[in-house]
C-alpha cells in the first residue's frame, strides 16, 4: 500500500509505527484468520479493516456494521436477516449482513457496545456457522465469512465488569492489531493535513502555486482560496495532542478550507484549542489524554449544573456518544450516590418527576446498572 496516496483505504504516513502496521496488514491479508483491531476513537480502525480486506482474495465484498449505532432489536435483524411478517414492518424477506458477506469480509465496528444477548448469538455463529433469521424456523449456513472486529474499549475490562463474554473475546482475538494514536506518530501529521487538503478540494499538490481549489462539484468538496499552510501553523498542528486522532484532523482541515479567506492558513486561523495548546505549547500530559467522554459529561452535570436531558440525552439520540459512554456516566453517578438512583437523578439535575422517565430510558437502551453493587 502506498503511504501518500489518496485512496480511502490507505494508511497515510511514513512513521515507523505506520510502516510496521502496514507490514502486518500485508501479512495478515493473506490469511482468513479473525482479526481484532483496537485503538482510540478516530484513529483509523475501519481504514485498517478495509486495507486487510483489499489485500485479500475477498476484496470484492466488505460489509461494515456499526454495533454502537443500532439498537439490539434491530441489530439482530441487521446481522441475521428476517422473514416476512416476523415483526411490524417486515413486509418481505431480508438477508442479513452475515449472509451478504458470504465469500467476503464482515467488519463489526465497536463490538464492545454489543449486548450480552447479541454476543451469544454472534458466538454461536462463529462456532457453528449457523444463521437463523428472525422469525424463521429453519437454520441456514454461511461458512465462508471472514470476521474482523474493532473497538476503542479494553475488552478485558468489560469482561471483569461482566459486560463482555470471555469466550467470545478469545474467538475474535486470533490476531490483534493496535492502531497507534496520532500523538505517537507526529511526523505523519503534515502528510495527513496535505492528504485532506487534496480530498476536500481537488486531486493535486497543494504546494504547487496557481492551483484553483474546489472547482469540482463532487460531494465533500469546497471552494476555497487555501493553497498553503504556514510554517507556524503547521508547527502548531504538529504540537497538538489530537485527542480525536485522524478524524479530528479531517474535521479541522475541512473547517480551515470553509473559513479560509486567503491562500495561506496562518497560526491565527487555527482553532483556539490548537493555537493555544495545554502545557505551554507542549502535548497534553498522558493523564489528561486518558480523560474519557464520561468524565467530561460528568463535569458538565456536576460542576456546570447542566441537566442530563440537555447535556447527555441529545448527544446519545444523535449518536454522537455511545451506549458505553452513557453506562460509564451512570456508573460514576451511582458511585457518587452509593447506588441510589433517586440521588443520581438530583446529581444529574433532573426533576423528581423525571424518575420513571430516566429509568425507562436506561432500561430501553441497556444502560441501567444494578444498584446493589454500589451499596457496600
Amino acid at each position: 500500500m502506498r503511504n501518500n496516496g489518496s485512496g480511502p483505504n490507505e494508511l497515510i504516513g511514513e512513521s515507523p509505527a505506520i510502516a510496521e502496521l502496514r507490514a502486518e496488514i500485508e501479512r495478515i491479508a493473506r490469511s482468513d484468520a479473525k482479526v481484532l483491531i483496537t485503538g482510540e476513537s478516530g484513529s483509523g480502525k475501519e481504514v485498517v479493516a478495509r486495507a486487510i480486506n483489499d489485500g485479500s482474495s475477498r476484496a470484492q465484498s466488505f460489509v461494515p456494521v456499526n454495533c454502537a449505532g443500532i439498537p439490539e432489536t434491530l441489530l439482530e435483524s441487521e446481522l441475521f436477516g428476517h422473514v416476512k411478517g416476523s415483526f411490524t414492518g417486515a413486509y418481505r424477506d431480508k438477508p442479513g449482513k452475515l449472509e451478504m458477506s458470504d465469500n467476503g469480509t464482515i467488519f463489526l465496528d465497536e463490538i464492545g457496545e454489543m449486548t450480552l444477548r447479541m454476543q451469544g448469538l454472534l458466538l454461536r455463529f462463529l462456532e457453528t456457522g449457523e444463521i437463523q433469521k428472525v422469525g424463521a424456523e429453519r437454520v441456514a449456513k454461511v461458512t465462508n465469512v471472514r470476521v474482523i472486529t474493532a473497538t476503542n474499549r479494553d475488552l478485558r475490562d468489560l469482561i471483569r465488569l461482566a459486560q463482555f463474554r470471555e469466550d467470545l473475546y478469545y474467538r475474535i482475538n486470533v490476531i490483534h492489531l493496535v492502531v497507534p494514536p496520532l500523538r505517537d506518530r507526529r511526523e505523519d501529521i503534515p502528510l495527513l493535513v496535505q492528504h485532506f487538503l487534496r480530498r476536500f478540494t481537488q486531486v493535486g499538490d497543494p504546494a504547487l502555486p496557481g492551483q484553483a481549489y474546489g472547482q469540482g462539484n463532487g460531494s465533500g468538496r469546497h471552494y476555497s482560496p487555501v493553497r498553503h499552510i504556514s510554517d507556524d501553523a503547521m508547527d502548531a498542528l504538529c504540537a497538538y495532542a489530537w485527542p480525536g486522532n485522524v478524524r479530528q484532523v479531517e474535521n479541522v482541515v475541512e473547517r480551515l478550507l470553509v473559513t479560509g479567506r486567503s491562500d495561506v492558513v496562518e497560526l491565527a486561523d487555527l482553532p483556539t484549542e490548537i493555537r493555544v495548546p495545554a502545557g505551554n505549547g507542549q502535548a497534553r500530559p498522558g493523564r489528561e489524554r486518558r480523560r474519557t467522554i464520561a468524565d467530561d459529561l460528568f463535569k458538565k452535570l456536576i460542576d456546570d449544573r447542566q441537566s442530563f436531558w440537555q447535556a447527555v440525552y441529545p448527544l446519545y439520540m444523535n449518536r454522537e456518544i455511545t451506549r458505553s459512554n452513557v453506562r460509564e456516566l451512570v456508573h460514576k453517578g451511582l458511585e457518587e450516590a452509593r447506588g441510589n438512583y433517586k440521588i443520581v437523578l438530583k446529581l444529574f439535575n433532573m426533576d423528581t418527576r423525571d424518575y420513571k422517565r430516566f429509568l425507562n430510558f436506561l432500561r430501553k437502551h441497556d444502560c441501567q446498572l444494578p444498584f446493589k453493587e454500589y451499596r457496600s
